[in-house]
């Protein structure tokens, strides 16, 4: 999958059905190429400067599926 892909699919929080965003960023192993994190940015699109929101930082153990459309995570909120 391109990232350009996983950028385009809404990540749900299966807790409380919550929509959480979409993939902004991600964090990965130079080495191994394995992902360990998503970043999903907060609901302010202009990158904090019109307040503190810093949206979600999702660890990789807490994806629990990557469908065509959205990407189901289980986090607490």
């Amino acid at each position: 999958m391109l990232f350009s892909e996983l950028k385009k699919k809404e990540v749900i929080n299966m807790k409380n059905c919550q929509k959480l965003g979409r993939v902004h960023d991600f964090e990965f192993d130079e080495c191994t190429g394995q992902i360990f994190k998503l970043i999903i940015p907060g609901d302010n699109k202009w990158c904090g400067l019109l307040g503190n929101d810093t949206g979600y930082v999702i660890c990789y153990k807490d994806i629990k599926q990557i469908g065509p459309d959205i990407i189901i995570v289980d986090i607490c909120v």
